[in-house]
Order: structure tokens, then C-alpha cells, then sequence
């Protein structure tokens, strides 16, 4: 019996141990690796057999958080409709996501040098193919770049996320504080 226990104790879903770091790193974004491996339910060596160490975890970390946006383009339907809906569309699918983008965006060795994820630029090439197409159709301002438009989106993702974690904001305003202060600022005005 106590055989098959432990055999039981040695399978550990990678997956798992990913998703409970990312929860609590989205909540404590200094959390030692102790804590980390506390909360996937294993021990610390356990864990730095997974990852070697922080640093190791924070770029699966990264991993997990490309696929994430990468469903939640494929889900919104960015070429359907108009890009204001579109935008309405990909913020309600990120939001499941917004906490751990919102800790990614805090750690600066993912976007320096050589080493920075090809997977971000895929992800901000075609959000800012959304905001181009929103501006050749008229709907959003020309004088703010579709990059520009796009380091907003997730400035305002990663704001919205860290005020629902804080209770200063409820989760189901996540999409309208975000939409709408987004193309509240970005939607076109006519000349008077």
C-alpha cells in the first residue's frame, strides 16, 4: 500500500504546478519558490525538478501566457464585425487570462534583449492589424499608432486585472472599465 502511495505522490502535472504558480504569482508577484511549490501542493524539490528556478518558471510562465492570448485572439473573431466589437469580443476573452498577463507585464527579462519570446510579437502584430482595420474603416483615431493602441490594450488589461485582484473593482466590470475607457479614447470624433 504504501508503494502505490508513493508512486501516486511522484506523478505531478506539470500543468498543475504551472496554473497554481500562476494564480498565486498573480496575487503575490514576489512569492518565493517555498510558496510556489506550497501551493501546487509539492515539495520545493519537486518543483526545482520541474523548473530549475525562478527564473526557469517565470518563461513557462510566459509559455502558458502566449497560448492563453493566442486562444483568446482565435476565440474573439477579430475580423468579424466591426473592430469595436472585435475589441469588446477579444477583452472578454482575455480576461481569464488578464491576471497572469498582468505579472508578465512586470517582469522586465521577458521583453529585453535577444532573448524575448517571438510569440508577443505574433500576438501584438495582430491586435494592431485589429486597431489598423478599425482605423481604415473610420471607427478609431489616425493619430494614435495601432502599437500604440496595443501596449494601451494591455496597460488597461493589466490595471483592470489588479483591481479586481485588489476588490477595488468588481469582475464583472472588468470588460465595460476596460472597453470603454479604451475606445472611449480611441474612437474617432468628428470635426466640429
Amino acid at each position: 500500500m504504501s508503494h502505490m502511495v508513493y508512486v501516486c505522490l511522484m506523478a505531478v502535472d506539470p500543468d498543475h504546478v504551472l496554473r497554481s504558480a500562476a494564480a498565486l504569482l498573480t496575487r503575490k508577484s514576489t512569492a518565493t519558490m517555498d510558496e510556489v511549490a506550497k501551493a501546487a501542493g509539492i515539495s520545493r524539490a519537486t518543483l526545482h525538478r520541474h523548473f530549475a528556478g525562478r527564473d526557469a518558471l517565470v518563461r513557462a510562465l510566459e509559455s502558458l501566457g502566449i497560448e492563453e492570448c493566442r486562444a483568446a485572439l482565435d476565440t474573439a473573431r477579430l475580423d468579424e464585425g466591426t473592430a469595436s466589437e472585435a475589441v469588446r469580443r477579444l477583452v472578454g476573452a482575455m480576461e481569464p487570462a488578464a491576471g497572469l498577463l498582468a505579472f508578465l507585464y512586470t517582469e522586465n527579462q521577458l521583453f529585453e534583449g535577444e532573448e524575448q519570446n517571438a510569440g508577443w510579437s505574433l500576438i501584438d502584430d495582430r491586435i494592431s492589424a485589429l486597431f489598423r482595420r478599425g482605423q481604415l474603416a473610420g471607427e478609431f483615431r489616425i493619430d494614435l499608432t495601432p502599437a500604440w493602441l496595443t501596449e494601451a490594450l494591455y496597460g488597461l488589461m493589466a490595471s483592470g486585472a489588479w483591481m479586481v485582484h485588489s476588490g477595488k473593482g468588481a469582475p464583472k466590470d472588468f470588460q465595460h472599465m476596460i472597453v470603454e475607457l479604451l475606445l472611449g479614447g480611441a474612437l474617432r470624433r468628428e470635426e466640429s
